[in-house]
């Protein structure tokens, strides 16, 4: 569901503008700042500054509860929500993994995801949910447990800054320890390429849609992997096995096309199926439909 911000707001989103941003800690308060002063903008008032602090009205709340002001702007009720209602355990798992490498223009998948794992994790952060950081390629690589605590958020951004490229992935590895130790229900987002066996991938996912989590999957693509713009015979590299191969581009690119469109349609369908949100993120877009995606599914734990 797109949303509609203005000028200001759209630069910075922009993923090539967030990565001439000094440091990971600014670039995720720019971004979430940015997000959240486009959605006062938007028609989606219920999910701007308010989300943290309010929820929607439900059959049975006190009505002395409502806050009037915020009716007053949004034409929904709200009430003032306990500190108790926004204690979610929320964990971002990150690929690493060599593909994630790629990058056809200013943003590597890994820089992209790196920004949008920081910006969730200050808006997580924001309202009060305990954040918790896995890196990831054949191996967890990091791993800092969820926590509300002061400084924690701080943890998390110095664990981004300090990431390296890592080797073959596995994504479905870190799924099933995950779900092996979660103790509570909770929110889990993972941001991968998913260049991986897409059937140990779902089971994964599933395995911890078992375990009670509201998940959310960022498939990031380069708009080049995307598109296949190339028309002249070309050396193409795998970036996890150093393998090689010659094509000419014009003779595979409906067939690699259409690869991409069946893999995204069987990972729409499959996890739908389940109840996992799937979104397909064009690593050269603005950051903003990613960071609405994942509070669409944040909201409905309200």
């Amino acid at each position: 569901m797109p949303m509609k911000v203005t000028g200001g707001e759209v630069r910075f989103l922009d993923p090539s503008v967030v990565a001439r941003i000094g440091s990971m800690e600014l670039r995720a308060r720019t971004v979430v700042e940015g997000f959240l002063s486009g959605l006062h903008r938007s028609p989606f008032k219920g999910f701007s500054v308010e989300f943290a602090e309010y929820r929607q009205y439900l059959p049975g709340d006190d009505l002395s509860t409502i806050d009037w002001k915020v009716y007053a702007r949004s034409d929904r009720y709200y009430v003032k929500k306990f500190d108790e209602e926004t204690n979610v355990e929320c964990h971002l798992l990150l690929d690493v993994s060599g593909s994630m490498g790629y990058g056809s223009r200013d943003v590597t998948k890994l820089a992209y995801g790196s920004y949008l794992t920081a910006s969730l994790a200050y808006l997580m952060n924001r309202q009060r949910d305990a954040v918790g950081f896995i890196a990831f390629d054949d191996n967890i690589v990091t791993h800092l447990p969820p926590s509300a605590r002061p400084g924690h958020l701080r943890s998390v951004l110095l664990a981004l800054n300090q990431l390296s490229l890592g080797t073959r992935s596995n994504v479905a590895k870190p799924l099933h320890q995950l779900a092996d130790s979660l103790v509570k229900r909770g929110v889990v987002v993972l941001l991968s390429d998913l260049l991986d066996d897409p059937a140990k991938t779902i089971q994964g996912l599933k395995h911890l849609r078992f375990r009670g989590a509201d998940i959310v999957v960022f498939h990031l693509l380069d708009h080049d992997e995307l598109t296949f713009p190339y028309d002249r015979l070309t050396r193409f590299r795998d970036m996890e096995t150093s393998e090689e191969v010659m094509a000419a581009p014009l003779e595979v690119r409906d067939h690699y096309l259409g690869e991409i469109e069946s893999l995204v349609s069987h990972y729409k369908r499959e996890l739908g199926l389940v109840g996992i949100d799937y979104q397909l993120v064009d690593t050269s877009k603005s950051l903003d439909f990613a960071l609405m995606s994942y509070l669409s599914t944040r909201s409905r734990r309200q």
